[in-house]
C-alpha cells in the first residue's frame, strides 16, 4: 500500500457550524436541498467505493483541482483516475464526510462548500485525521444538477 502523507502539520481547531445558506423561494430550496442530496449520495459513494455512485452525478468534462498530484484533472476518465489513488492510500474502515455544508444556488447555476472529514495514512503507516475543504460548482442540465468543477484543499501552515 502506497503511503500518502498529506497533512505536514495538525490540524487547525475545528471551525464552529455555520448555518447553511437560507434561500429566498421554493424553488431555490429544492434545489438547494437537491445539491445537498447529491452531495451525500456522492460521498456515500466515496464511502463504499462505488466508482458508478462517484462519476453519476459529474459532467463528463469535469474540471477537478485536487490535493495530492495531479493536481489539476479535466475530464470524467481524468477525475476518476484520481480515485484509484486515494483508494490505494486509506485504510478500511474508510472515513469521507462533511460538515458545515454551506449551499448558493441559483436557477441554472450553483456552489457549494464545506469542510470534509478523511483519514489520512502518515509516512510511518500511522492514521490520522485529515480536514480538508471542498468547493463544489454545479450547473443544471436538462433539470439536473451536474457537478462542473470540484476544488480540494489543505489550509497552508507556516
Amino acid at each position: 500500500m502506497e503511503v500518502c502523507d498529506l497533512k505536514s502539520k495538525p490540524s487547525p481547531t475545528r471551525a464552529r457550524n455555520v448555518p447553511s445558506f437560507k434561500p429566498s423561494n421554493d424553488s431555490t430550496s429544492n434545489d438547494v436541498q437537491l445539491i445537498r442530496t447529491l452531495i451525500d449520495r456522492w460521498a456515500e459513494a466515496v464511502r463504499k467505493e462505488d466508482f458508478t455512485a462517484i462519476r453519476a452525478d459529474h459532467d463528463p468534462d469535469i474540471l477537478m483541482f485536487d490535493v495530492p498530484p495531479p493536481f489539476l484533472s479535466r475530464g470524467i476518465d481524468a477525475y476518476m483516475a484520481t480515485w484509484d489513488l486515494f483508494f490505494s492510500c486509506v485504510k478500511k474502515p474508510l472515513t469521507f464526510d462533511f460538515e458545515d455544508v454551506e449551499i448558493t444556488a441559483g436557477h441554472e447555476v450553483a456552489f457549494a462548500t464545506a469542510k470534509g472529514n478523511c483519514v489520512n495514512t502518515d509516512r510511518d503507516g500511522k492514521r490520522e485525521p485529515l480536514e480538508f475543504r471542498l468547493t463544489m460548482g454545479l450547473k443544471k442540465i436538462d433539470g439536473k444538477w451536474r457537478v462542473m468543477h470540484e476544488h480540494h484543499s489543505l489550509p497552508a501552515f507556516d
